[in-house]
């Protein structure tokens, strides 16, 4: 190592994520088994700015796996984007001796660590927190298990009423760049579609379900919807809208999932990445790593430099695509 950590701050940024907590757990008591002292940083980037800190011990974080959200809060921060903003965190961490910093996000908050860690050469480690799945180098994020079971309960309820009224709905899930929520969601739920920003530019997603139902003898039908704007109007309201000029025999309505997607318990899988990560972050600092995020590949934690992690676009699998139109005939 190139030099002796004695003392971590962890925070928790950007959108919340179910097994956030799961994350913070592992991490504080990785830490003191390794007589590291942890301080806790609330509100983000924001309570570094703030002096928002509190000293964790392994009592701190008992009884937390289970629980949804982050007991750390998050928020975002504009002032942490202003050089003056970042300055002014640096002090404050040296001030309260924290040698090394861990940030649990998605994309914004891991490129903000990035920063921060080339400004001032800080060890940082990344933990992977967003429903979304959208950071290169893992195959899986903290909350996407959980946010994906929760869109599937969801949408187990909502077919009831399709079916009812002969409806197709269009259930918006979050996702605004990346259609891994919304394509996995509807093949667990069997839903006729999915329509994504993956998706063939020069395709017309819409076009291709209606002629795709052609085949069927049923007129209700679930399409998932990533949140991606079109033409300016929300995703789902934008392809219901085209039902009613474009194919005015059929009725359709529209579903935001929105919120419900982020908040709840986290599910098993979610807790059991999150403290495997939590782990490997500690391990990884005691190794002397730094400017990585921790990702798992194949079942196995890996290293990724957050560079690659924000950067570089994580690509859809294909198959599950093919999957979808296959079994939605």
């Amino acid at each position: 190592m190139e030099r002796h950590i004695q003392t971590i701050g962890i925070l928790t940024s950007g959108g919340d994520a179910p097994g956030m907590n799961a994350a913070i757990r592992a991490v504080t008591r990785t830490a003191r088994f390794n007589n590291i002292n942890v301080v806790g940083i609330q509100r983000g980037y924001q309570g570094l700015i703030d002096k928002e800190f509190l000293k964790f011990t392994s009592s701190s974080v008992s009884n937390t796996i289970q629980r949804g959200g982050t007991i750390l809060k998050t928020a975002r921060s504009k002032e942490f984007m202003t050089p003056e903003g970042r300055k002014k965190a640096y002090g404050n961490m040296v001030e309260a001796g924290i040698d090394a910093l861990i940030v649990i996000g998605g994309n914004g908050s891991l490129t903000g660590a990035q920063l921060f860690a080339r400004e001032y050469d800080i060890p940082v480690i990344g933990l992977p927190g967003t429903i979304d799945n959208d950071l290169y180098g893992t195959d899986s994020t903290i909350g996407y298990d959980s946010a994906l079971n929760t869109i599937v309960e969801c949408v187990d309820k909502i077919r009831d009423t399709a079916n009812s009224h002969d409806r197709i709905f269009f259930i918006e899930v979050m996702g605004r760049d990346a259609g891994f929520l919304a394509q996995n969601s509807a093949i667990a739920s069997g839903a006729e579609a999915a329509i994504i920003p993956e998706g063939s530019t020069d395709v017309d997603q819409l076009a291709e379900f209606i002629e795709r139902g052609k085949r069927k003898s049923k007129n209700s039908a679930i399409v998932l919807v990533s949140e991606a704007q079109k033409d300016g109007v929300g995703g789902a309201f934008y392809y219901a809208e085209r039902i009613k000029n474009e194919y005015p025999q059929f009725d359709a309505r529209v579903t935001i999932l929105g919120h419900l997607q982020r908040g709840g318990t986290p599910s098993a899988y979610d807790r059991i990445l999150a403290s495997r990560m939590g782990y490997a972050a500690i391990e990884a600092l005691l190794e002397g790593q730094r400017n990585i995020m921790i990702g798992i590949k194949n079942d196995e934690i890996v290293y990724v430099p957050i560079s690659r992690a924000v950067k570089m676009n994580k690509p859809i699998n294909q198959e599950l695509i093919t999957v979808l139109n296959v079994l939605s005939m």
